[in-house]
């Protein structure tokens, strides 16, 4: 199972430099598990740096893998990794997410850099 988190999302829809690293476990529907809170976070950087259509459309393609919503069990973890971590509240929905579904996390954000059970991968200039 794979969680992609929101940074890696918006890398693959900006074709950035790292987009080829996170297309399969994006493409491997699957195997995909997104966190409620990645849909939130990809919808309104692409609404902000494109379009409405453009954005609902990536919330399309996104809700072909399993959406997991954010449940009290699941706040409650996340708050527990936020403060053992220090990781801010989206960073620990993601992680708390992957932990519950017992799924590798794909990211490039530096708060996981690390962690067990996430594969990382630098942000290229």
């Amino acid at each position: 199972m794979n969680v992609v988190d929101s940074s890696a999302w918006i890398e693959y829809y900006a074709d950035g430099p790292n987009a080829q690293y996170f297309s399969g476990p994006i493409l491997d529907r699957e195997t995909l598990i997104v966190p409620v809170i990645c849909l939130y976070e990809v919808f309104k950087w692409v609404l902000i740096h494109r379009n409405e259509q453009d954005a609902l459309t990536a919330s399309a393609d996104m809700q072909q893998g399993m959406v997991v919503p954010i449940d009290a069990n699941m706040a409650m973890s996340a708050a527990r990794l936020s403060t053992e971590l220090r990781l801010p509240m989206a960073d620990a929905l993601v992680l708390a997410t992957a932990r519950a579904c017992d799924a590798t996390l794909w990211t490039q954000d530096e708060d996981f850099r690390d962690l067990p059970g996430v594969k990382f991968k630098s942000r290229k200039p």
